[in-house]
């Protein structure tokens, strides 16, 4: 078994995700480990992934943002998924996705050890982008099928467009004033779903970023879930990825749902952050 195999499988499922969605706006009763209410659609998403990835001889152990713990069987490598980011967005009809990262140790693990990554964009159409060996590609998914539309992306060099999630009144003041500087140079592109804003940019070049805020200093987004892993592939692109001081694939590890700042894009405007957020002018 390989990763392209884990890859068939988030594709084969994302029609039956995207089909289930219809039934399953509610709220269900329970909520995730990191304290959000958890909609019907994010639990049966989780569930038929689980029952999936852990079918195939090559993963051994399953781990979620709708779980407290990771769920092992036998040897193998280990996957860490977002269900349903932005799920959410169910309500009002808008964009959301699915975060893959295969990690070749125990987890909670560092990013290094990410040996491929993916995410699902449920947009006007499904699409898939994938980063393996040094390798990101793009697919439309049709009928649980991948059919390659971009081989060897990489992010354009002419950035066009910003997302910053948080409220604004929450934001650092150094990284007010970074945003300031890039408002007057970029257009604005955000809708609530990390991974439909980092299509944006894996489509277009520029920044996106979820910082830390006055209610999460340590961050909003799960270093396991969604930093690593799309760091992973914006980094295979050709971008950067940050935790403000240093590249998210190198943030220590030490619990399962530990939460981080996140930024990504061009490397030109990942410096910029760096510096904004470490000048002590």
């Amino acid at each position: 078994m390989t990763v392209e195999a884990i890859f068939d499988v988030v594709a084969s499922s994302a029609d039956d995700i995207r089909g289930s969605l219809t039934g399953r706006r509610t709220y269900a009763e329970e909520q995730n480990p990191s304290g959000e209410q958890q909609l019907a659609a994010d639990v049966h998403a989780d569930q038929l992934l689980e029952e999936r990835l852990l079918a195939l001889d090559s993963v051994g152990a399953y781990a979620s943002e709708e779980r407290d713990e990771v769920i092992t069987d036998g040897d193998g490598w280990s996957v860490a998924v977002d269900p349903l980011d932005g799920s959410s967005n169910v309500k009002s009809n808008n964009a959301m996705g699915t975060v893959l990262g295969v990690y070749d140790a125990e987890l909670p693990a560092p990013g290094r050890s990410l040996i491929a990554a993916a995410y699902v964009l449920y947009g006007p159409l499904t699409t898939m982008m994938t980063a393996h060996d040094g390798t990101v590609t793009e697919y439309v998914v049709e009928d649980g099928e991948r059919q390659p539309v971009r081989e060897n992306v990489t992010l354009p060099n002419d950035p066009v467009v910003y997302g910053f999630g948080g409220r604004v009144p929450e934001w650092p003041d150094d990284f007010s004033g970074f945003v300031s500087s890039v408002e007057q140079e970029l257009k604005l592109r955000y809708g609530g779903a990390m991974i439909a804003d980092v299509n944006q940019i894996m489509t277009y070049g520029g920044v996106f970023a979820y910082p830390a805020l006055e209610s999460h200093p340590d961050g909003k987004l799960r270093l396991l879930f969604e930093g690593a892993p799309i760091g992973y592939i914006v980094e295979t692109a050709g971008g950067r990825s940050s935790d403000g001081a240093r590249s998210l694939l190198d943030v220590t590890s030490s619990s399962l749902h530990q939460r981080v700042p996140v930024h990504v894009g061009n490397p030109e405007y990942i410096t910029r952050l760096e510096e904004a957020l470490h000048d002590d002018s």
